[in-house]
């Protein structure tokens, strides 16, 4: 189903190997995205989830900020979990710097505390599945304000957790990290028909 698609993973820091085995499991062709070089011919590209701050500073140091952000600009779709969702968001409250700044959202990191660090929940999400969806929270994220562009998917415990802008999918929590595979094939729906 998915077998014509070309997915790039940021391979700089965090759980790319975890989504490329996710995305190999749907038979996408899997691009490990550490150059500019490797932003070509890409039908969508994943921000992984780490430490969004060594991300950003390897962001710099390969000189990736820059190509990955005219990219996204230019309507390659992106999925960014948990701190991907810190990379893209144009503000990050409890934090004056900014990474790639290129969707509406204001994010808090750690938004959980680092004490209690990692949950989970199961729940329906109606824009992406029928069936309830493990979202598991490690040290996440969440989004306390969107833009009037961006489209809230989730929300989880009283936060936003998963948002749509364009072409751009931010999420908290890692799918990567359970054998479910609903945000996947929504984001990978998303590349077949780029907004």
């Amino acid at each position: 189903m998915y077998s014509g698609l070309n997915i790039g993973v940021l391979a700089l820091q965090g759980a790319f190997r975890e989504h490329r085995a996710s995305l190999e499991s749907l038979n996408a062709s899997v691009t490990e995205v550490r150059k500019a070089k490797h932003l070509e011919n890409l039908d969508g590209i994943i921000l992984p989830g780490g430490e969004s701050t060594a991300i950003g500073k390897l962001l710099n140091q390969f000189e990736l900020m820059e190509p990955l952000r005219e990219k996204i600009s230019g309507g390659l779709p992106v999925w960014g979990t948990c701190a991907g969702m810190i990379l893209l968001a144009k503000s990050i409250e409890n934090d004056d710097r900014r990474h790639l700044d290129v969707m509406d959202i204001s994010v808090v990191r750690n938004g959980y505390g680092r004490q209690l660090g990692s949950f989970g929940v199961e729940q329906i999400v109606p824009a992406v599945s029928e069936k309830p969806i493990p979202l598991v929270f490690i040290r996440a994220p969440y989004i306390v304000e969107v833009g009037k562009d961006v489209e809230v998917v989730c929300s989880a415990d009283g936060n936003i957790v998963a948002a749509k802008q364009d072409n751009m999918l931010a999420v908290s929590f890692h799918p990567e990290l359970t054998p479910d595979t609903s945000f996947l094939e929504y984001f990978l729906n998303m590349c077949k028909e780029p907004a």
